[in-house]
């Protein structure tokens, strides 16, 4: 949902206007800071510039899950360089999943994306659940939603996506929790009940 192009921050200041005739209690209108004194927050250009005071929302729709191999006693995980952590080896583990394209449906594009960051051939046995949230990237105000799925394994080679995921791995089904990184995905798996076929 897109917010109207005139949300938050276009307001009216014609009641500000240098030399307004009445102040609508009868009495002349105070006259209004230069904008020049010591306690002047107006635009300077920094953090509360009008450009940077609204920032813009995107809606994205992801879709992905949990893979869960042939013998129903691992899970397949996608890891990914933390950025915070100076080492430059700390991966945080997370279930794999991506982008909807145009015309596909979340079940489609969960399989899709499960085969490109993994490199494992699934399908899907049942809806895991939705999760939203929101995030800054860019300068922008992220609103993700990701619809996840309980996948079984069904062919394929274990391969990292090369340019968006550091490392894969199967792990023990009762590690998975353990192992995730995001609060989010760690209390969806917990909630998801028998994960094994």
């Amino acid at each position: 949902m897109t917010p109207a192009e005139n949300a938050g921050g276009n307001q009216d200041l014609s009641s500000t206007r240098k030399g307004a005739q009445n102040s609508g209690s009868g009495k002349p209108a105070k006259k209004h800071n230069s904008g020049k004194g010591k306690n002047y927050k107006g635009n300077q250009g920094g953090k509360n510039s009008a450009k940077n005071k609204y920032t813009k929302r995107v809606d994205e729709v992801s879709a992905g899950g949990l893979v869960v191999d042939k013998s129903g006693t691992k899970g397949l995980l996608i890891g990914r360089l933390d950025p915070k952590d100076a080492s430059h080896e700390r991966l945080l583990w997370s279930l794999p999943k991506g982008h909807i394209e145009v015309g596909e449906s979340p079940e489609e594009a969960a399989v899709r994306e499960v085969a490109e960051e993994t490199g494992i051939k699934s399908e899907i046995t049942r809806s895991l659940g939705v999760i939203d949230f929101w995030f800054m990237a860019s300068g922008k105000r992220i609103h993700k939603t990701v619809h996840h799925f309980l996948f079984t394994e069904t062919g394929g080679k274990l391969a990292p996506q090369v340019t968006e995921v550091d490392d894969v791995a199967w792990f023990p089904i009762d590690e998975i929790v353990s192992k995730l990184a995001y609060p989010d995905e760690r209390k969806l798996i917990a909630k998801s009940g028998r994960l094994a076929p």
